[in-house]
C-alpha cells in the first residue's frame, strides 16, 4: 500500500465513472478491494454538474482527471494521504 509502517490508515481521493454516483462509489470500493486495501468509508460528492450545481469550484486539473475517469470508464486514484493515530499525552 506504500504507507509508512506508522500509519493506521489513508485518505484517498479518487475519481471514477458510472451510470450514478451509487455505481460509481461501488466500483471504487471494488477496486481498492482489488488492490488489498479495506475501505472503511467511501464518499460519493456527484457528477460535475452536480458539482457545479452545488457550488463547487472544479479547477483545470480536478476537471481533466474528471473527464479521464469517464473516457476510460475508471476509477483513478488521485491523491493519497496517510494517517495517523494521535498519541495521548499523559
Amino acid at each position: 500500500d506504500d504507507l509508512p509502517k506508522s500509519a493506521t490508515g489513508a485518505a484517498l481521493l479518487c475519481y471514477a465513472s458510472g451510470v450514478d454516483e451509487a455505481e460509481a462509489v461501488r466500483e471504487t470500493v471494488a477496486i481498492l478491494k482489488q488492490a488489498a486495501l479495506s475501505p472503511l468509508d467511501v464518499t460519493g460528492y456527484g457528477t460535475r454538474e452536480e458539482r457545479i450545481a452545488q457550488g463547487h469550484e472544479i479547477d483545470s486539473e480536478e476537471d481533466v482527471l474528471m473527464q479521464r475517469a469517464l473516457d476510460e470508464n475508471s476509477v483513478i486514484v488521485a491523491q493519497m494521504n496517510a494517517l495517523y493515530e494521535e498519541q495521548a499525552d499523559g
